[in-house]
């Protein structure tokens, strides 16, 4: 640590809580059975737990009972000696200028009853100093999935000291250090000495957003990117646009979103674009746009002629129209257009393909397309027709330098991918199997079967979320090594600005700690106490989540 603890504090007990251990469960003296309590016993949880409980669990935790005081009026977030990061690093002020306001803006705004700093017996903490190892803090670059996420935390008198590789792991260190300072019920702020050594267990931690089903205003979208801060994810899967609205305004190909769009009114141009893409960078989030197609693409043929399938009935055309039209050269020539747009528009690695829920019924009943499979050999197997056109355009992306993710039908249908193609598995129907296949192909796999948020039960739904082990499927240490994380998923067929916030959180919350804690912590009751804690604390800074069960926040106990 970073100053000598003495003899005295340390006999004064000391609580170390390695992965396989939960601090709340120490500081109340039993460790917890693993087995689910009544209920009636979980009514109870909301007084008991500590205001500084963490999620999600850091990897390693050590807590002495020792308690440092933060006076709003001198504590400082600073960076340290030995930094290659300073005040040019727009990044760092500004997570400096969040979490001081999270740490003491959001308390009550009340003098009465407070006790004078001096009146209190503990020493003071006056500053957290900020220390990025690398020689290249990355201050003005993106973050990507090899991006290091890993800090360590030391908290003693006088001075607490954050240090990470990069940047990244600083913004993770913050949250943190943030969630150990509570305040008491004299307006007090207070800090136990601890040591934290944290990385996340797998590096890709996301949360889909879907914004063509209901179209979400910018706000919405701004605060979950703080919610997905709160939680440690780090990725931003934006599933753009859809058969129902084509909200993404388009530079090269205005028309589609003037006519694809719900209303003109409804769109995100390309400012709000940069300010999606700068608001998440700021809190280490990448955003991974979703072009779906050839299915998922009505939108699309209102603003671009000729770009999907006329369908037909008795040899007549009926006037609808199906999947993108893979046997037309314009169709090729107006993707490269469009991704030539979007690889430099969004500057992550990686760009989302989609894939999914191909209905070929229109693609069976076109005599144009029936002749191309004649050509090109593929009989009457439609599957082979979409693998063509898939392959065309993971083509095209890869000319732009830039990775693909894709849906599993993708994989599934036999595609030839790319050898970095990420797959993201989505059906639930024995999800496992699917992981040992794709895995073992050699691809690396993203899972977000057990986390479809969409699907709403009474109860704590929470706990089957939390309950999921990724890498509980048949394989190697290798293929398991291929699974690089998950998402939670909130398609938006029943969602929209009303209800986005509060059906998200805190239900991702129990993927969010799956994703990053270690694959030891699953207590259930340990975790319903530091959930129900944590989700107080987001709406302590603004983020409407929904209650985990019965019971009251101790801020709302406390008044206004």
């Amino acid at each position: 640590m970073g100053r000598a603890m003495g003899l005295a504090g340390l006999l004064l007990g000391l609580v170390v809580v390695p992965a396989v251990l939960v601090s709340t469960s120490l500081r109340h003296g039993v460790p917890r059975n693993e087995a689910e309590p009544e209920p009636s016993g979980w009514e109870l949880a909301a007084d008991a737990v500590p205001e500084d409980s963490l999620w999600p669990l850091p990897q390693w935790v050590r807590t002495y009972p020792r308690q440092l005081q933060l006076a709003p009026s001198r504590f400082q977030l600073v960076h340290g000696a030995g930094s290659s990061a300073g005040p040019s690093c727009g990044l760092l002020q500004d997570a400096f200028r969040r979490y001081y306001e999270y740490i003491f803006g959001h308390s009550r705004r009340r003098t009465w009853g407070r006790r004078p700093l001096a009146a209190r017996a503990e020493p003071e903490l006056f500053q957290l100093q900020v220390v990025i190892e690398a020689g290249d803090p990355g201050c003005d670059r993106h973050p990507q999935l090899a991006s290091s996420e890993a800090y360590h935390l030391t908290v003693t008198e006088p001075v607490a000291i954050l240090k990470a590789p990069e940047v990244w792991g600083a913004l993770r260190g913050l949250e943190t250090f943030s969630q150990l300072v509570h305040e008491d019920d004299y307006g007090s702020f207070l800090v136990n000495e601890s040591e934290i050594n944290d990385f996340p267990r797998f590096p890709h931690r996301g949360v889909l957003l879907d914004t063509s089903r209901h179209y979400l205003p910018l706000k919405s979208i701004l605060t979950n990117l703080d919610a997905m801060a709160f939680n440690k994810f780090n990725v931003l899967h934006w599933h753009i646009v859809d058969d129902q609205s084509f909200p993404y305004q388009s530079i090269y190909f205005p028309e589609l979103s003037d006519k694809g769009a719900y209303s003109s009114n409804l769109i995100y141009t390309p400012t709000d674009v940069r300010l999606v893409i700068e608001y998440a960078r700021l809190r280490g989030i990448r955003v991974i746009p979703e072009f779906d197609t050839p299915g998922h693409t009505q939108s699309w043929g209102k603003g671009q002629k000729d770009l999907l399938t006329p369908c037909y009935n008795g040899g007549q055309p009926t006037g609808s129209f199906g999947p993108v039209n893979p046997v037309w050269n314009t169709t090729y020539n107006f993707m490269t257009k469009f991704f030539k747009e979007i690889s430099s528009v969004f500057p992550d690695e990686f760009i989302h393909l989609g894939g999914d829920e191909v209905d070929f019924s229109c693609w069976k009943s076109n005599p144009e397309v029936k002749e191309f499979m004649k050509k090109q050999g593929f009989g009457i197997d439609y599957a082979k027709l979409e693998s063509y056109y898939v392959q065309n355009i993971l083509d095209i992306v890869s000319s732009y330098k830039k990775g693909q993710m894709v849906w599993q039908e993708v994989f599934d249908h036999k595609a030839q991918l790319k050898p970095d193609t990420v797959v993201q598995v989505w059906m639930a129907n024995n999800y496992a199997r699917e992981l040992s296949r794709v895995t073992g192909a050699g691809f690396t796999a993203v899972l977000s079967a057990p986390w479809y948020l969409d699907y709403i039960s009474y109860g704590q739904d929470w706990k089957k979320y939390y309950s999921v082990e990724p890498l509980n499927f048949p394989g190697s240490e290798e293929q398991k090594k291929l699974l690089i994380g998950g998402e939670a998923c909130l398609w938006g067929e029943f969602v929209d600005a009303t209800n986005l916030t509060p059906r998200l959180w805190p239900r991702a919350s129990a993927v969010g700690e799956r994703l990053w804690s270690s694959s030891n912590v699953t207590n259930l009751q340990d975790a319903y106490n530091r959930l129900t804690n944590h989700r107080c604390r987001m709406l302590r800074r603004g983020i409407a989540a929904e209650p985990v069960f019965v019971g009251y926040c101790a801020h709302e106990a406390r008044g206004p």
